[in-house]
């Protein structure tokens, strides 16, 4: 998988992105990572890309033109590898705003089915929406709050969605059992020693015995989204085991 960010702060994208699980799955080559400076593609002689907004207002807004050009040497170049695997396919463009849907692991999970994704980092008080018009296909938020630029989220995104590639995790299974799974928190985990400050591991986990488990677990996972996240309870599918463990502990 491609990822291309578009941004004035290329070195903010690279440095972050370069460490743990996304830095091993680039130096493995799994996945791909090319941060472009918007200001590189300015025609302004002072290297200019924003300029006072139309209509008034306090702050800057992106001019279209730099991340326009800056959005097609990437069209392009991505272009050029299609052709050689005979595919023609434009890229999926994200931009990252507060007024976007909200990233979640579904969403992860779909991007992740990407060869290519382009995001773009807005600064200022935002960009021209003539060329958000014309190159964004996915308007994504990472969350109800405003950040200085998209650059965090961009990085957020990118962790999110690696995660779903396959060879990324060492053990894929991970993908598979951690939040947000069955629209589920995770089950607590415990590690050795088997007693620390007075506290035990739950003798169930001691057992050996893989069932008990893994409904251990699942029962936990049921408590944890029931308390902190209800909105995601209500979606949750319920066999006849979790209802019986509901109706013994007055969850309902």
């Amino acid at each position: 998988m491609n990822f291309y960010v578009m941004t004035l702060f290329p070195d903010m994208i690279v440095n972050g992105l370069n460490t743990s699980i996304t830095g091993r799955a680039i130096e493995n080559g799994l996945i791909s990572l090319e941060a472009v400076n918007i200001r590189d593609y300015t025609l302004d002689k002072h290297n200019h890309v924003d300029d006072y907004p139309y209509g008034g207002g306090a702050g800057m807004v992106m001019q279209a033109q730099p991340v326009y050009d800056c959005y097609k040497s990437i069209e392009n170049k991505i272009k050029k590898q299609n052709e050689q695997s005979h595919i023609n396919k434009k890229p999926r463009v994200i931009f990252l705003t507060p007024t976007g849907k909200t990233f979640n692991q579904q969403m992860a999970r779909d991007f992740a089915a990407e060869e290519n994704l382009v995001f773009l980092c807005g600064h200022y008080e935002g960009i021209d929406q003539r060329v958000l018009d014309m190159i964004v296909t996915d308007n994504v938020s990472i969350g109800d709050y405003v950040l200085t630029g998209g650059e965090l989220p961009a990085m957020v995104m990118i962790d999110a969605i690696s995660r779903h590639v396959k060879g990324v995790l060492n053990n894929d299974i991970s993908a598979e059992t951690e939040s947000f799974t069955d629209n589920l928190l995770e089950y607590p985990q415990y590690t050795r020693p088997e007693e620390f400050m007075g506290v035990k591991v739950p003798e169930v986990l001691l057992s050996g015995h893989h069932a008990n488990i893994e409904r251990w677990r699942r029962n936990q996972s049921l408590i944890r989204t029931y308390e902190n996240r209800p909105d995601m309870f209500e979606n949750v599918e319920l066999d006849k085991k979790d209802r019986k463990f509901l109706m013994e502990n007055n969850i309902k």
